[in-house]
């Protein structure tokens, strides 16, 4: 939120008909430096992680830069918990990163699903890095390191409920701003997870693997990463038809990392950091100050081979 001092602010309404050493001359000098203190301090506020237009209610954290976007942590210190295997149904336990403060009220929240024989392990970097910045964010295992995407999908919406119904955290989350994540069948199995629920707010697929290209019935603004180095889950039969096989309609992107592998997003990456925060923020907290992020479109770069996608964003 910007303010803006609006002209002759620190003078006083009449004072132009006074000396400079009339009583109401000085008594409008003090009026106008208390209003200045109140306006720093109000500033000083909202500055902080809890700031939030009052137009969106959903808005977590200071206005956003390119640097803090791309920092390992955001404005919030996060705190976690371990989930056991034995205490869930539908999925195999995980970690739950959250903001440790409670003065912003609830957050959006995310599950995020590794790939076909990984563990929890392989994302767990996004879990504090992504929470950092204003979400609770639940790292899974799967119940099998086998499970196609359907089923990790189906295990996605089960962390989900978890988390909003059952977790220690719940209290902290806002149930209707929910997303998915997944890396490679986890990634398929994030567009299973939005083509069932489609109150969904976002999915981000990350190098993605699905035998099925079609997902006309996925309603949920999904952003896909692909590698273009990528030799497991090549971007020309799995990231890039997955990407065309959405809506048109839909809020959608398709982000191919340059001189990336398919195993990229199995560690820290600056760049899908920068756009998956981005994204998560513009559509589960609808906060369009991210929206510069994405729009106009990314262009190539070091990191980046391409993207697509539509701009501006309508949801």
């Amino acid at each position: 939120m910007q303010f803006h001092t609006p002209p002759n602010a620190h003078t006083p309404t009449g004072s132009r008909t006074h000396a400079s050493g009339s009583p109401r001359r000085r008594t409008g000098r003090l009026v106008g430096a208390a209003a200045a203190l109140a306006a720093v301090v109000g500033l000083g506020t909202l500055t902080g992680p809890g700031a939030h237009a009052a137009d969106n209610p959903y808005e977590r954290g200071p206005a956003p830069t390119t640097s803090s976007i791309e920092a390992s942590r955001g404005p919030y210190a996060v705190s976690q918990t371990s989930v056991s295997s034995l205490s869930v149904s539908g999925f195999g336990g995980g970690t739950i990163y959250y903001p440790t403060s409670t003065s912003d009220g609830t957050f959006g929240a995310v599950a995020i699903s590794p790939g076909y024989t990984a563990y929890e392990s392989s994302i767990a970097w996004l879990g504090p890095r992504l929470a950092s910045q204003g979400f609770v964010v639940f790292t899974i295992d799967t119940l099998t390191t086998l499970d196609q995407p359907d089923s990790r999908g189906r295990q996605l919406l089960a962390a989900l409920d978890h988390l909003t119904e059952r977790s220690s955290v719940r209290t902290r989350i806002d149930a209707s701003r929910l997303g998915v994540m997944g890396h490679s069948m986890g990634g398929g199995g994030s567009l299973e997870a939005a083509k069932s629920r489609p109150a969904l707010q976002a999915a981000i697929p990350l190098t993605p693997w699905n035998l099925d290209k079609t997902w006309p019935e996925v309603t949920t603004p999904t952003l896909i990463f692909g590698a273009d180095g990528d030799t497991v889950a090549p971007v020309a039969s799995h990231a890039e038809p997955l990407y065309s096989g959405l809506s048109s309609s839909l809020d959608r992107g398709y982000l191919e990392l340059n001189s990336a592998t398919h195993f990229t997003p199995n560690s820290s990456n600056t760049t899908i950091a920068k756009y998956s925060i981005s994204w998560l923020k513009r559509f589960i907290d609808n906060d369009t100050r991210y929206e510069q992020f994405l729009c106009p479109l990314p262009r190539p770069s070091l990191t980046i081979e391409e993207y697509r996608g539509n701009c501006p964003h309508t949801s």
